[in-house]
């Protein structure tokens, strides 16, 4: 089984703050990184769990719901990594990553 506190310390982090970004902020790109971030979570904790299944993708909600729908996504993707017994360490270090960069990106 995986440690998978640290993606989820780090979705914690990035989904707060958007959620104290202004308004301004979260439509000049924050949110549509946010949101982007939290298909792609969404997206390979499905794969986990039903390999060979079709991903369902998650519906854009707007920018006020995008830190609600990150903290959803990447907390399911971390227990779906936690319960995989065959899932390969180096996934959990992926969405990591991508949850870092895309804060960067976002710039809050």
């Amino acid at each position: 089984m995986l440690d998978t506190t640290p993606l989820t310390v780090a979705v914690e982090r990035f989904a707060d703050r958007l959620r104290a970004a202004p308004q301004s902020r979260l439509q000049r790109g924050a949110a549509a990184e946010g949101f982007a971030l939290a298909r792609e979570l969404a997206v390979r904790a499905q794969r986990i769990e039903a390999p060979g299944e079709e991903p369902r993708i998650m519906p854009d909600a707007g920018v006020f719901a995008v830190a609600d729908q990150l903290g959803v996504a990447g907390r399911d993707l971390a227990e779906a990594l936690r319960r995989a017994e065959s899932a390969p360490p180096e996934l959990l270090g992926e969405a990591v990553a991508l949850v870092e960069g895309a804060a960067r990106r976002a710039r809050l």
